[in-house]
């Protein structure tokens, strides 16, 4: 698949799912059917999502992926496209579904999610390597969790070797190997995940869960708390506390890849990362006042005014 061979500020290893989203009154109890009020289809996985947000933020951004030959594979190459995004290392599996997630919003924004990830589990260290030279002009790669960890190995291997910032979103939350968090330069999790990776005693501090994982060779530890901002730990410094934004709650579906793709392309503009973050957060922020994964995320100048810049 080729959408032009012009290189990319920032690869991402991307997941695509259809978003299937009810929107219902509570979480259904076990066994409970719940009436819905509202039904949408739309494009979502963490990915894509952090790719979208990072292209309207106005980076040239490049998707590595693998989705089926279907109606939804059709949505992710149709969303890529309007978005600007470079889709020449995709690829389209036959016979294989596209990715689905199914989605509960809740009245009060908080979200539920089940995914399926289809021809997104055949994303391998071999497509990623035939996107060498890609990866290796980047000034970042970015991942997630969704993204099979094969793939991930091999992309963070070929951006260390090439100089390229690398930035993983580790959710959903699994273990990881200690070699690949050596290879993160930024980790992006929220508390959950924070401290499902430490392995700490739950009255371990949200700083001594991002030690945990400084000192195993992450660069630095980005901590996503919803409304309350999100927090920067790196080796040696003290942990720096961002407050969050106020806003009109509508869904929070994908906020945090929004926070994620904000990120990537604060850095890839060459800001520092404390610099960098406030983006991130004012982005994030201004995502959840839309409906959907996608329909909420900013651009740059949107950002740059709920920053007050």
């Amino acid at each position: 698949m080729s959408a032009g061979a012009l290189q990319a500020d920032v690869v991402c290893l991307a997941s695509f799912n259809a978003d299937l989203t009810c929107r219902v009154p509570r979480p259904p109890l076990r066994g409970e059917t719940l009436m819905a009020h509202g039904f949408t289809v739309g494009p979502g996985g963490k990915g894509s999502n952090a790719a979208v947000a990072c292209a309207r933020q106005g980076a040239q951004v490049a998707v590595v992926a693998r989705i089926g030959q279907d109606d939804f594979g059709r949505l992710a190459l149709d969303v890529w496209a309007r978005e600007g995004i470079n889709t020449r290392a995709v690829t389209q599996a036959a016979g294989e579904p596209t990715g689905v997630a199914q989605i509960w919003v809740f009245d009060d924004g908080d979200n539920a999610i089940a995914v399926a990830p289809g021809a997104g589990l055949g994303l391998g260290a071999r497509q990623v390597q035939a996107a060498s030279d890609l990866i290796s002009q980047a000034k970042l790669l970015m991942a997630s969790n969704e993204v099979p960890l094969a793939a991930i190995e091999a992309g963070f291997a070929l951006a260390r070797q090439h100089g390229v910032t690398t930035l993983l979103n580790p959710a959903p939350a699994r273990e990881l190997p200690a070699a690949l968090l050596a290879q993160c330069d930024v980790l992006t999790p929220n508390e959950h995940e924070l401290r499902a990776l430490a392995g700490l005693p739950d009255a371990a501090s949200l700083d001594d869960c991002a030690q945990a994982l400084l000192a195993q060779g992450v660069g630095a530890v980005v901590v996503t708390l919803g409304e309350r901002g999100c927090s920067l730990h790196r080796p040696g410094q003290a942990a720096q506390a961002l407050p969050g934004h106020t806003m009109r709650v509508i869904d929070t579906v994908g906020a945090g890849d929004t926070f994620t793709g904000a990120l990537a392309a604060a850095l890839a503009r060459g800001l520092a990362l404390p610099d960098a973050l406030p983006w991130a957060n004012a982005a994030a922020a201004l995502s959840v006042t839309g409906q959907g994964a996608i329909a909420g995320m900013p651009t740059a100048p949107e950002t740059a005014r709920l920053m007050g810049r």
